[in-house]
């Protein structure tokens, strides 16, 4: 009986030795499928040299040409124009070079640009022309803060937008 019970004992062991790898190689995750299509694309964040040259400038630039062209209206629109760029810069980029944004704005052009604005107001080309070279001052007064004195914006000598009408239409 031993001989038979040793037997019945091996045929046992290798029975649930050959139940365990069955189970298993079924409870073993699929394999991952092949990557048959490329990465997605990554989204571009502008940086800070982006969003002046792209948002910053040109606005600027327009203010300058209307106010010195006289047209009012448009000199309002391209000052309220830029105010609201630079308040959505100073909330997408809260610290450019670890310094506060909005901070940096508000004591480089808050008064600047309330002093333009009451040039526009006025219908004052000289005091226009003395406002937006204390905004236009207020910008390399920020870019130096930044560690970027050689980014100097000066008042536009020519209009950089040939498709558009500066003249005031009456």
């Amino acid at each position: 009986m031993g001989l038979r019970f040793a037997h019945v004992a091996v045929l046992a062991a290798l029975w649930l030795a050959g139940a365990a790898g069955a189970a298993l190689s079924q409870t073993a995750p699929p394999a991952p499928p092949a990557n048959t299509g490329p990465a997605p694309p990554t989204p571009y964040v502008m940086g800070m040299g982006d969003l002046m040259n792209t948002l910053i400038q040109p606005r600027h630039a327009k203010l300058g040409i209307a106010g010195r062209a006289e047209n009012w209206a448009v000199a309002n629109y391209a000052l309220s124009e830029l105010r609201q760029v630079f308040e959505r810069i100073g909330k997408a980029v809260p610290k450019f070079r670890g310094m506060p944004v909005p901070d940096l704005i508000d004591a480089a052009l808050t008064a600047p640009l309330g002093a333009v604005e009451a040039a526009i107001r006025e219908k004052d080309p000289q005091k226009f022309a003395a406002a937006y070279d204390r905004v236009t001052q207020g910008c390399n007064a920020c870019h130096i803060e930044l560690d970027h004195p050689y980014v100097v914006i000066k008042t536009p000598d020519a209009s950089v937008f040939p498709n558009q009408e500066f003249k005031p239409q009456h």
